[in-house]
This record gives C-alpha cells, sequence and structure tokens, in this order.
C-alpha cells in the first residue's frame, strides 16, 4: 500500500506542478501582491510532459487499484479495512483535484471581477489605441490578470491581452490616463511591458 501513496503523491504533484504557471496570477491576485504573478512562468514549457506525468500515474494508481487480487490461500484473518488513504473514494478525490488542476486555466476568469469600466467619450480626439508588447505570459490566468490590473485604471475603454501575441491592445481616454500608467500597471503584476507600436 506504500506503493499507493507514493503514487498518488507523484499524481498530485505532478498535476499542481502543471498548473503553477496559471494558478500564481490567481494567487497574486487574492495576496494582494500581484507583482508575484509571472513567477512560475518558466514551468510553461513542462506543462504538457507535466500533463501526461499526471495522466500516466493516476492511470497506473486506478489500474492498480481495480486489478483483481490474486487470492493467496491463507487460514489468517485479513479482512482489516483498507486506510481512508488506500481507498478509492480517496483516489477519485485525488483524480478530480488533478483534472480540476489540469483545466484550471481555461476556468481561471471566474476569480477576475468584472471591472470592465463604461466610459462616456465626448470626443473621438481623445481616444488612442496603443499596442503594448509583454513578456511572460503564459495563458489565459495571465491575460485576465493583465486585463483586470489595466482596467483599474481611470478612463480606460478596452483592454484585449494576449499570451500568443505576446501584447495588449489597450484603447483609452487620452485625457484620463496615459501610456507610462499603462505600462506602469502591467509592470506592477510581475509581467514586464517591452516595446510598443
Amino acid at each position: 500500500m506504500q506503493k499507493d501513496k507514493k503514487l498518488i503523491s507523484v499524481g498530485l504533484l505532478t498535476a499542481i506542478a502543471s498548473s503553477l504557471c496559471c494558478i500564481t496570477p490567481i494567487l497574486a491576485l487574492i495576496s494582494g501582491t500581484s507583482g508575484i504573478a509571472s513567477t512560475f512562468s518558466w514551468t510553461e514549457p513542462f506543462r504538457p510532459y507535466l500533463i501526461v506525468i499526471t495522466i500516466l500515474v493516476l492511470a497506473f494508481a486506478w489500474y492498480q487499484k481495480l486489478k483483481p487480487k490474486k487470492e493467496i490461500k491463507c487460514d489468517c484473518e485479513v479482512d482489516e479495512k483498507p486506510k481512508f488513504m488506500q481507498t478509492k473514494l480517496f483516489l477519485g478525490l485525488v483524480t478530480g483535484f488533478a483534472v480540476v488542476m489540469l483545466a484550471f486555466p481555461y476556468y481561471s476568469s471566474i476569480f477576475y471581477s468584472n471591472n470592465n469600466q463604461t466610459e462616456i467619450i465626448t470626443e473621438k480626439a481623445n481616444i488612442q489605441t496603443v499596442e503594448v508588447g509583454i513578456e511572460g505570459m503564459t495563458c489565459d490566468a495571465c491575460q485576465n490578470h493583465i486585463n483586470h490590473a489595466v482596467n483599474e485604471l481611470p478612463g480606460i475603454i478596452k483592454v484585449t491581452s494576449s499570451y500568443q501575441n505576446a501584447n495588449a491592445v489597450i484603447e483609452f481616454d487620452k485625457t484620463k490616463t496615459n501610456l507610462t500608467e499603462i505600462k506602469k500597471s502591467i509592470n506592477s503584476t510581475g509581467y514586464k511591458t517591452v516595446n510598443n507600436q
């Protein structure tokens, strides 16, 4: 049964490690230390491998748990109730937790409140659109973190960030904020702005 504990532990650790880069922005938002949001972005290239390891380890743990036990002829009584950590229920809970962790980037937006501003613009000449390059984004959670931070500024009309394009396109009222403040807001999340167009 020691083998089962090791398999479950490895499955949990790899599931958490595979989503660490995506969980950190949420933890940073909750704790109010948004500067640590990109701390684990270096783990993103390993995510596919960690996902595969998680699936293989948990599949093997289920195989071990469900395979028929060999009958051993013995006169001794062995009908001892297994400990909770050795039950199918516990393995099911661990598997469910692993699935939740692996799917985290796809539902991370529920942790960010909708702080889109509804601005009434009087002059179209005051609207400016900029594209800011951003380093360190690796998933939807990173995008949501950037959008949330920039939307906190006054005069923001629309923010669309993309981890695939490593940028954010921001439309804003230049009488209420400016590019320097926008970059400061992005940099405060832990991601770094690069050249803008």
